[in-house]
Order: C-alpha cells, then structure tokens, then sequence
C-alpha cells in the first residue's frame, strides 16, 4: 500500500495517475474559478 492510499482517498487505485490528474485538474481549476471571480469583482467599473 503506498503513502497515497492512506489518507482520505482510501480506495482503490487512489494513487494511479488517472485520479491523480482529475483531483488536480478539479483542484487547479476551482481556484482558477475564485481568482476569476475576485479579478472581476476588484476591478469591475
């Protein structure tokens, strides 16, 4: 059992790089959606 699968994702094939990539993707793009919504809100008119 490797490190990756201990902690929450406690599943099989937690730590394959398939769900690796998608947990980031997920993570990666809703920070970009919060920093999208300040800019606009900062700097709106």
């Amino acid at each position: 059992m490797t490190d990756l699968n201990r902690g929450i994702m406690k599943f099989k094939g937690a730590d394959s790089p398939a769900a690796i990539i998608l947990s980031a993707v997920i993570i990666l793009g809703g920070i970009a959606l919060l920093v999208g919504w300040a800019m606009n809100g900062a700097y709106q008119g």
